[in-house]
């Protein structure tokens, strides 16, 4: 269920019972005879109570900050399943909640950042990776090796990551510090898995290339390509909760306020 539009409606139902209040009783003496209590049937004083909850928690989850929790390991080892992380909406542009039409651009994706958008097969759902990929770029993914703009992406080894997907068996993959755009990341090579190798293609204007750290586990462009500008939630920054989903439970508390690169 889309929240954003739940709490939109929510603030529409207590708005609309508190006008709808005032209406009615307009033209009443605004004092109550002495020894009366003004009392308010109990459905208006509970929207008067929500009205302003409902308000504040709207504005900042449509324009400034947004909670979402990672249910994958398609980001590992940035990201783990269990993570909570908050997303900045304002970074890339104000757009108007719900219907999500940028109206107030203030920025736009940087290659290496790791973003939330809606995804393009199916956008009730929203979907984290890492973006590669922008307008104009040129793109290949051969043999394990990402390539932008005829330039291959350096990598540096950085020991094994021992993992464990939702229902499946322990793993281990080869680590790497990748640079992108002057920033490095861990990602995750699984050298036991065939990996999708992708040909040359120019990321559409308006449009982003997204992969997930962990590359060869990640529903990423490299199986539905790009992006849509429209489509762009918001950058990911800080994990501000994080539980063992993949060990049985319990705070993760190492994790917790730790900072997204």
């Amino acid at each position: 269920m889309d929240f954003s539009l739940i709490l939109f409606f929510a603030l529409l139902v207590s708005g609309g019972i508190i006008l709808l209040y005032k209406f009615i009783t307009r033209g009443r003496n605004a004092l109550p005879a002495a020894g009366i209590e003004n009392k308010q049937p109990i459905l208006v004083e509970y929207a008067r109570a929500l009205f302003p909850v409902i308000l504040i928690v709207f504005v900042l989850r449509s324009f400034i900050v947004e909670p979402f929790r990672i249910p994958s390991g398609s980001m590992l080892p940035t990201l783990y399943i269990g993570d909570f992380i908050l997303v900045n909406k304002f970074q890339y542009g104000i757009r108007i909640p719900v219907i999500n039409k940028k109206i107030i651009p203030l920025g736009t994706p940087d290659r290496g950042d790791v973003m939330v958008f809606r995804y393009p097969v199916n956008p009730k759902l929203n979907f984290i990776k890492r973006v590669v990929g922008l307008p104009g770029d040129v793109l290949s993914y051969k043999n394990k090796k990402l390539s932008i703009n005829g330039v291959t992406v350096s990598v540096e080894s950085d020991g094994v990551f021992a993992f464990k997907q939702q229902k499946m068996k322990g793993q281990i993959a080869d680590q790497y510090r990748e640079s992108i755009a002057g920033e490095s990341h861990t990602i995750l090579i699984d050298k036991s898995r065939n990996s999708r190798n992708l040909e040359s293609v120019t990321v559409p204007e308006g449009h982003y290339f997204v992969m997930g750290d962990n590359r060869d586990h990640s529903n990423d462009s490299r199986y539905w390509r790009f992006v849509p500008e429209s489509h762009v939630v918001g950058r990911a920054f800080f994990i501000w909760f994080s539980w063992k989903s993949t060990t049985g439970g319990g705070v993760e508390w190492s994790r917790i306020g730790d900072f997204i690169d």
